[in-house]
């Protein structure tokens, strides 16, 4: 039986063309980028050749560019380092109810430390109204954080307008970009975001390694302290094998996403369209402010780890809403703040697409998934 991989929100596999050029930075060119011979000299050059092409990327200055050991610790970096750094000036913080939890927890713990943070309601799309985003802006506003896009359900967020708003107000704005980086254009100087936050595993690089744009202008503290690295902001000898990796997932985004935007997005609709032809069923987020390659889908009735464990058994695998993708038994924090009861949320899917995703494998569940629907709704106690 063939596996079917729609979980890219998860992780991506790693290209080949990435192993291939991460490869001599494991046996041969080896050196730490701190030491002054030769080794490190390379290694240098792969790091800073590295920081070059991310930067262009986003539109950004190379010296802009902060390299983390993952996504999660470039969230912690930019709320936390922005928060210590400006405390004489405010702690308030304002991000969104549906953040992923690298954002909300670190919130969390800065309330704790004192800090005053407004938590953003969504409307029935998923959307962050711009307009409560100025609202909440008060004298002792340090800091907005909204993300880019959601990883469960999507919905991409205006955050040119978000940015526009913090420009005027003098209020620094960070977006975690993990899920739209590389599958939609961004331009950090155009947008005016001051920090963005991205991870090389989403976009066909390897696990382990993580960015933080922070603009120039912005004043931020480190959040982990040794040998200066990083200009400072991330001490830690850098992976050097891990950026290289990261660089060339970017340059094969930057020639691949236009082709794959419209190809994912015809995908995606097709497996709207047809699943949503079944009674009880509900597309959770945005229509048409969506990333190319996310799809999900409340299914009334259905308990959502049942439903993924068989279609796992079918050779399919995706993510839900319900206890196997948190290890938790509590319904998603996202589809509650987007109005779902929580037996609607627990009954959730999210399938992801890939440049690997065919049109066969999307044949694949949309003649599957049906079947297994009205199974489970059989046997449900709904």
């Amino acid at each position: 039986m063939k596996k079917i991989y729609l979980d890219y929100a998860a992780t991506t596999p790693v290209d080949p063309e990435v192993l291939e050029a991460m490869k001599p930075y494991f046996l041969e060119k080896y050196g730490n980028a701190g030491s002054l011979h030769s080794f490190g000299q390379e290694a240098r050059d792969a790091l800073e050749k590295a920081r070059n092409v991310i930067s262009k990327f986003i539109g950004a200055r190379s010296s802009e560019i902060i390299f983390t050991g993952v996504g999660t610790e470039a969230n912690n970096l930019a709320i936390k380092g922005i928060a210590f750094a400006n405390k004489d000036k405010g702690k308030h913080i304002i991000t969104s109810k549906i953040e992923h939890p690298a954002i909300l927890e670190p919130c969390k713990w800065l309330e704790k430390q004192g800090f005053r943070v407004t938590y953003l309601p969504i409307d029935a799309e998923g959307l962050v109204r711009v307009k409560d985003v100025e609202t909440a802006i008060s004298d002792d506003t340090i800091l907005v954080s909204i993300m880019f896009a959601n990883n469960e359900i999507g919905t991409i967020q205006k955050i040119k307008e978000i940015g526009d708003i913090c420009k005027k107000h003098k209020v620094y704005f960070h977006t975690d970009a993990v899920q739209a980086f590389g599958k939609i254009p961004i331009d950090v100087k155009k947008m005016n975001i001051d920090l963005l936050t991205a991870s090389a595993h989403k976009i066909y690089g390897p696990k382990g390694v993580g960015m933080l744009y922070v603009d120039s202008k912005v004043k931020i503290e480190p959040i982990l302290h040794g040998g200066g690295h990083e200009t400072g902001l991330r001490s830690g000898t850098e992976n050097i094998a891990g950026v290289v990796g990261f660089a060339k997932a970017v340059e094969m985004a930057n020639k691949e996403m236009k082709s794959e935007m419209k190809r994912q997005q015809i995908l995606r609709d097709k497996i709207i369209s047809n699943l949503l032809q079944m009674p009880g069923t509900r597309l959770n987020g945005s229509k048409t402010e969506r990333l190319p390659n996310n799809v999900n889908i409340s299914f009334i009735g259905v308990e959502g780890e049942a439903l993924l464990i068989r279609l796992n058994q079918e050779g399919l695998a995706v993510s839900t809403g319900s206890a196997c993708s948190s290890k938790s038994l509590e319904p998603s924090h996202v589809l509650l703040a987007l109005g779902l009861k929580p037996e609607e949320a627990h009954g959730s899917l999210r399938i992801t697409l890939g440049k690997y995703t065919t049109d066969e494998d999307v044949d694949k569940l949309i003649e599957v998934l049906p079947k297994i629907i009205k199974s489970l709704r059989k046997i449900s106690p709904f």
